[in-house]
């Protein structure tokens, strides 16, 4: 059962349990690495990085970290993807009023982050870990990741703003609807990451 947290704040929300972190962290994780784009062949090119494939920069973090090569590789392009998120974000009036699949605010942020060093610490792997929607470091199509991503029969209404896409009405309690909104959002897929964001109403 979660409870409601941060009183006081813009919006008071839900208290994520590991459950929910686990659904933002996948979902976190897979569009970072539909993001990349210095692979080859490229996927998203959202942000300039090659961090997963084994012909890339995946291969350098298996030598150098043997036991947890794929959570640093999972964890850098996480890192690539929050940083693009974050210089989207200061574009934007009142950016830490704004929510995205990449930023929630410094407590959920927090909470995702020590989530993520249990995993690394458990000794299993991601897929074996997180409800990840795809097969991450498989064959990359635009195809599978929209329908991954896509929330059947529904149609996230957004308006599109001069740095993202903000999606239409209050954001709902529940985080893990939340995520699910914001990344489908994504839809239809851009040149450049689309960034798509609540912005808090109660301030």
């Amino acid at each position: 059962m979660t409870e409601i947290f941060q009183q006081g704040s813009p919006q008071a929300i839900e208290k994520p349990n590991e459950p929910t972190l686990d659904a933002i962290l996948a979902l976190q994780m897979t569009i970072a690495w539909a993001g990349e784009g210095l692979c080859e062949p490229k996927r998203l090119n959202w942000w300039r990085t090659d961090l997963i494939d084994q012909s890339g920069g995946g291969y350098l973090l298996q030598n150098l970290l043997p036991k947890t090569h794929e959570w640093a590789s999972l964890e850098a392009v996480r890192q690539a993807a929050i940083q693009q998120d974050k210089q989207t974000r200061q574009n934007l009036a009142q950016p830490d009023h704004i929510r995205t699949l990449f930023f929630w605010g410094f407590i959920i942020d927090e909470q995702l982050a020590d989530r993520l060093g249990q995993h690394k610490r458990s000794g299993q792997s991601p897929d074996q870990s997180l409800p990840l929607p795809l097969e991450l470091g498989s064959d990359f199509t635009t195809a599978n990741l929209e329908a991954a991503i896509r929330i059947p029969n529904q149609v996230i209404d957004f308006k599109v703003a001069p740095s993202g896409r903000e999606l239409m009405g209050k954001m709902p309690d529940s985080l893990e609807l939340c995520v699910r909104n914001l990344v489908a959002a994504l839809l239809p897929l851009a040149e450049r990451y689309p960034m798509p964001f609540y912005r808090l109403r109660n301030f």
